[in-house]
């Protein structure tokens, strides 16, 4: 199997990636995973535009790396300047890392208008700083920016740029879509008629202002290209970089090539959402591969059809990158849905039974409820349905009061009747809302019942107002995370009476953490 050079550039291009940020000791940490999945080459940063890039590369320096070879990014040199005293270059050097990347100009276009300079003067930076970083016992990899536009533009120069980073010596030149805007019919073309002028080890680095940087990444490989760069999660400036999760297990699972140490693909999953959690934002779940509904199935035919067979409606397993299969319950669902859940949560029940239940689930849909994400509220409405059970409490009444009192300010309390193992108990409690109050209140009725309870936690309360032209009288929906010291789980409420959809929602995430932590 032919082996695919990976060059990540989370750490330098991702950074580009509006709201994307990362600290020095954060982009530690992801090196580190990406010399753990096996990476070929990590490119940490740019060492001469800021303070967090040089400290990366002290500390990396002293590091020991078991797969990956350590980047420095730079460009050439400056117009009409020599390598050996430019601040850039210097900084390169300073970095001490074995490799070095640097781009220079293909298109004829930058040269003349962003550079201000001549086609002659350019060839020259790019071959004298490639020899001068080679010079110093650099490998050096060149980065020819804008290459496919420059090529559309000028494809004899564009050729000419290349060969002058060869004769410099790099080791591999990068042909880069750095505006995101070729097509995939158009790589296809280019590489083809330009590899028999070339004949030099080439990769491929592309953005995805097209939608087009994953295909055209796959493109480049397979005519010819041994090196492929971008980001985890595809994050990157403007529209982002090419996603290398989605490349790395399309080369292995897909296309007979390989890219990590043999196994190393399961570790996708985890991997991408580290990395999301390390820069305090949201994973996209509806990544290919390694979102968690990237395998989620939630139609009634899709699924009935998938307890029949898993490949019927998976293009492959989902473990191979450590994600899983999961079974989404809604209005859309059938039978096999609820069956699905119940066999994943053990809770037994026969086929006639689910039928009471999906037909609840529409109907509550219908009133503003959604099961998606409440995964909790589906196991509880199908264990209801199981013999023998009963629940550990029933609700009774309640009652919620929140004043304004002078020197005091607002307040809630909340009163509620609950019956347990027989026993009716009334208990009241305070809060600082009235669901807060709700939460105290039952608790304080059930603890003696159930001491687990002191470690449950209310983690996340999300309110959405479905139909807003409706005022003050529209449908809430309320969804309660609740979490103990080793699970999660959610549960949801709908009505045009808030603290009516917050009890419901809370009374379900109780009952399911009782029926869970028993």
């Amino acid at each position: 199997m032919q082996q695919i050079q990976i060059y990540d550039t989370t750490l330098r291009d991702g950074t580009q990636s509006e709201g994307f940020t990362l600290s020095s000791n954060d982009k530690i940490r992801i090196a580190q995973k990406l010399d753990e999945l096996g990476v070929a080459f990590i490119e940490g940063g740019w060492p001469g535009s800021n303070p967090k890039d040089v400290e990366f590369f002290e500390r990396a320096r002293n590091m020991q790396w078991k797969n990956a070879l350590i980047a420095a990014f730079g460009s050439t040199c400056r117009v009409k300047g020599g390598p050996e005293d430019d601040a850039n270059i210097k900084a390169l050097l300073d970095s001490q890392t074995p490799v070095c990347t640097i781009f220079g100009k293909t298109w004829t276009l930058h040269v003349k208008e962003v550079l201000l300079t001549t086609l002659e003067d350019n060839l020259r930076i790019i071959e004298q700083s490639v020899a001068y970083l080679k010079a110093n016992s650099k490998r050096v990899i060149y980065d020819a920016e804008h290459f496919f536009d420059g090529y559309k533009a000028d494809s004899s120069y564009a050729l000419e740029t290349l060969q002058a980073a060869i004769r410099g010596g790099a080791e591999i030149v990068v042909l880069c879509d750095t505006n995101g805007g070729t097509l995939p019919w158009e790589v296809e073309c280019i590489i083809r008629e330009l590899k028999p002028a070339l004949n030099h080890p080439f990769g491929i680095h592309t953005h995805n202002d097209s939608e087009c940087a994953v295909v055209n990444s796959l493109t480049a490989i397979r005519e010819g290209a041994i090196q492929v760069q971008g980001t985890i999660n595809g994050v990157g400036e403007r529209c982002g970089n090419a996603n290398l999760i989605s490349i790395m297990a399309d080369l292995e699972l897909k296309m007979s090539y390989k890219c990590l140490p043999e196994g190393n693909i399961s570790k996708l999953y985890d991997l991408s959402h580290f990395v999301a959690e390390v820069a305090n934002i949201t994973p996209d779940e509806h990544l290919p591969f390694v979102g968690k509904s990237a395998f989620a199935h939630k139609g009634g035919v899709h699924v009935a059809a998938m307890r029949r067979s898993a490949k019927s409606y998976q293009h492959v397993e989902p473990e191979l990158v450590g994600n899983k299969m999961r079974v989404v319950v809604s209005d859309l669902s059938g039978r096999g849905n609820l069956l699905s859940k119940a066999e994943e949560h053990g809770v037994e029940v026969e086929d006639e039974e689910v039928l009471p239940v999906l037909n609840d689930i529409k109907e509550l849909e219908a009133r503003g409820f959604s099961f998606e994400a409440a995964e909790a509220s589906v196991t509880l409405m199908l264990k209801r349905q199981e013999y023998g059970y009963k629940p550990p409490f029933e609700l009774v009444d309640f009652f919620v009061n929140v004043e304004h009192r002078q020197g005091r300010g607002i307040f809630a309390e909340a009163m509620v009747k609950v019956k347990v193992q027989g026993e009716l108990l009334h208990t009241a409690a305070e809060g600082n809302g009235p669901v807060n109050a709700l939460d105290n209140a039952l608790r304080k009725a059930l603890l003696s019942y159930y001491p687990q309870l002191a470690d449950f936690h209310l983690s996340d309360y999300k309110v959405r107002i479905l139909d807003s032209d409706h005022g003050t009288e529209a449908i809430t929906r309320v969804l309660i995370d609740t979490r103990n010291s080793t699970t999660r789980w959610s549960t949801v409420g709908a009505s045009t009476n808030i603290i009516e959809a917050s009890w419901r929602a809370l009374a379900d995430s109780m009952e399911y953490g009782l029926m869970v932590a028993h």
